[in-house]
């Protein structure tokens, strides 16, 4: 086990550190210099500032220049944003990024996992055909249409839910459904898939010879069998919530990340996509690796005398 994670960890690493060297040199690539503006700006102006971002220098050394700032914990300063700094423009952004991420990633293991056992224990019935219908409908249709859409019926026309920020708890309904929804879909199907084949095993078919009630042997037996499918997708449905947030928090005015990572491009903020890019990988690669961690630990058959199985 021991061993599995710290290759994991090393994966990790290497993995970030390639990052950072393609989205350093992708942005360095594109022409023009981020320090350009509609109004030409006075050439002295223009090297001082140059000089001070250290846009002067080769382009070897500016890539050392900010591993090396990288490595004390300094994302640098942002180029648009008034010289504020990169850390702490995310550590003032995460939080409602933060909470409205753990409200979707919650709603779609709870919701998704309530609609895959129910249309599991009805297969073929109308509970079964309502899921599923509900699952196709939250598979089509993508979190860009579907919170606008929500946005002006039910907060601009019915006036239930307030369309922008996060002020109150009823105000991450419409953002958190917006994001869950896909994966509330997969999720149902996910688990309804696994869940009937299990049903139909031996063992449960023993369960029930031995006079078990139905919630002991679908709480007990069936659903902790059929959940690690759920536990290798959650890395990835970390990864789509992250994301997705990204143009949800857009529409919904929310103060997040999203909002400092779409104007950071638009503005060529080259310190500020650096930061926020690591930043989200950094998350990224956590989930990942600990929805590895956990199938292993929920699944004996990966491990066999303390390692992991090959």
């Amino acid at each position: 086990m021991l061993r599995f994670i710290l290759g994991k960890l090393v994966f990790m690493v290497v993995s970030l550190f390639l990052l950072i060297t393609a989205t350093f040199m992708l942005m360095n690539a594109i022409p023009g210099s981020p320090l350009q503006s509609e109004k030409a700006p006075n050439p002295a102006v223009q090297k001082n500032l140059e000089a001070y971002y250290g846009l002067d220098k080769p382009l070897i050394v500016q890539y050392g220049k900010y591993l090396a700032n990288l490595a004390k914990g300094d994302m640098g300063i942002s180029m648009k944003k008034k010289f504020q700094s990169v850390d702490k423009m995310i550590k003032q952004s995460f939080g409602p990024s933060l909470r409205l991420g753990i409200s979707a990633i919650i709603t779609s293991v709870l919701v998704g996992c309530i609609l895959g056992i129910l249309a599991a224990m009805y297969h073929r019935k109308f509970i079964d055909n309502l899921a599923m219908i509900l699952a196709v409908i939250g598979l089509a249709i993508p979190s860009i249409v579907l919170a606008p859409i929500m946005q002006y019926f039910l907060g601009t026309k019915l006036r239930w839910f307030e369309v922008a920020g996060l002020n109150g708890p009823m105000d991450y309904v419409l953002p958190t459904i917006a994001l869950a929804s896909g994966p509330i879909a997969f999720i149902a199907r996910l688990l309804r898939s696994t869940m009937i084949e299990v049903l139909n095993a031996d063992f449960i078919k023993t369960a029930k010879s031995k006079g078990l009630s139905g919630y002991v042997i679908v709480v007990k037996h069936a659903l902790r069998n059929s959940m690690l499918p759920v536990v290798t997708y959650l890395g990835y449905l970390t990864a789509g919530i992250i994301t997705g947030s990204v143009v949800v928090e857009k529409i919904f005015a929310i103060p997040g990340i999203g909002k400092h990572f779409v104007t950071s491009v638009i503005d060529r903020d080259y310190p500020l996509i650096m930061g926020i890019t690591i930043f989200y990988a950094v998350i990224l690669m956590l989930s990942r690796f600990l929805a590895d961690v956990a199938y292993v630990l929920v699944d004996p058959r990966m491990r066999a005398g303390g390692k992991v199985a090959k």
